[in-house]
């Protein structure tokens, strides 16, 4: 989407294009008139529009289910690509409420170019309200460096996670994981580790240096435990096949040196 349209229009908040600056103000202003959503509408899982109700359009957030986004961002794109889970306008602070301590604003670079106090402004009204901040912003000017070190550093100094998006799908996917995954404990992304013995020695004593799995498997068929290998001798330990006196000398010296090294004692000072 180009910096300015037809029209010569400029950047409204959030990053999409919209009529000139003398016609209607920036930094309040919201999506609406560009991508023309209807007020109160709401999107329902899969993408489908309920009809609008009547009354205000903005509600406040009855279901934990919904990701609750500021009427400020109507019209912007990304919410048309929130198809996987159900959201709602409501009267919150941030741009997008994902759950009950988390929360995003959004930011588009192009617009940053134009109104480069924006963000820093929203972020102090955010204050600490969730244990979660996010500023998603979508890389869409050529040279994004300059910009996103200083967002980097700016979200260092108010505890914030910064994610980039490369286009409004991509953002909308982002915002949809994090509000299916709000309730999910962290078994997913946790290491999967098999708890068989064999698997428990070759996680062991793989961390020795040169050692592998098949070294693993020849040490367990040998000495039938761990406590036979860490009983084993340097001389024992050798005869194994695939071992030699290195590799043999590398496994009894990890399995019976002490884990804190002991300090050595200070030379005595000359009278």
């Amino acid at each position: 989407m180009d910096t300015r349209d037809g029209l010569g229009g400029t950047m409204l908040a959030g990053g999409s294009s919209g009529p000139s600056t003398s016609a209607r103000g920036t930094t309040g202003s919201t999506f609406l008139d560009v991508f023309g959503l209807p007020e109160g509408e709401h999107c329902k899982p899969g993408g489908a529009a309920a009809k609008p109700k009547a009354g205000p359009g903005v509600l406040r957030a009855t279901k934990s289910n919904s990701i609750v986004i500021n009427p400020r961002q109507k019209g912007n794109p990304v919410i048309k690509n929130i198809r996987n889970v159900a959201w709602e306008f409501g009267d919150v602070i941030p741009d997008y409420v994902l759950g009950k301590t988390s929360c995003a604003l959004f930011l588009s670079l192009r617009y940053h170019h134009l109104h480069s106090d924006y963000i820093q402004d929203r972020l102090q009204q955010l204050g600490h309200s969730y244990m979660l901040r996010i500023l998603l912003v979508q890389v869409d000017v050529a040279d994004p460096h300059h910009s996103l070190k200083e967002l980097a550093k700016m979200c260092i100094l108010a505890d914030c996670t910064l994610i980039l998006a490369w286009s409004a799908e991509e953002a909308g996917k982002y915002l949809e994981t994090y509000k299916a995954y709000e309730s999910k404990p962290a078994d997913l992304i946790k290491e999967k580790t098999d708890k068989d013995y064999l698997s428990k020695a070759t996680d062991f004593l793989t961390t020795i240096r040169s050692v592998n799995k098949t070294d693993v498997s020849t040490l367990v068929t040998t000495f039938r435990s761990i406590e036979g290998i860490i009983k084993a001798s340097k001389e024992d330990l050798a005869l194994c096949p695939g071992f030699g006196p290195q590799k043999a000398k590398r496994v009894y010296d990890a399995l019976h040196q002490p884990f804190l090294r002991s300090k050595k004692p200070k030379p005595a000072q000359e009278s």
